[in-house]
């Protein structure tokens, strides 16, 4: 009989073990996921402003179908990332950026 308990609280240690873990693991994915939201998002909007410079007259020449089309490129882009977390979260959202 003794034996059985010895089991049963082995089982239960064990449980406790996987809980434990995976707590942990979905903490570190939230953590990982601000981290790397932070740092690409920043990345990305600074990437935009130096297309953005592209759009001066003085330094370069183009064509508006051009700019057009550089705009329509980052709009599709734009599009396909938004479906991408709607997917996920159907709850909508605000229209700032902030993690914490």
């Amino acid at each position: 009989m003794l034996n059985i308990y010895k089991i049963y609280i082995a089982f239960l240690l064990i449980i406790y073990y996987i809980y434990i873990i995976m707590k942990k693991e979905k903490r570190d994915k939230k953590k990982e996921f601000i981290r790397l939201a932070n740092k690409r998002v920043n990345k990305t909007i600074n990437y935009i402003r130096l297309v953005g410079n592209l759009a001066n007259k003085t330094n370069y020449t183009y064509e508006d179908k051009q700019a057009s089309k550089i705009v329509s490129a980052l709009e599709q882009e734009i599009r396909m990332v938004k479906d991408k977390f709607k997917r996920v979260n159907k709850n909508g959202g605000d229209d700032t950026f902030e993690i914490s």
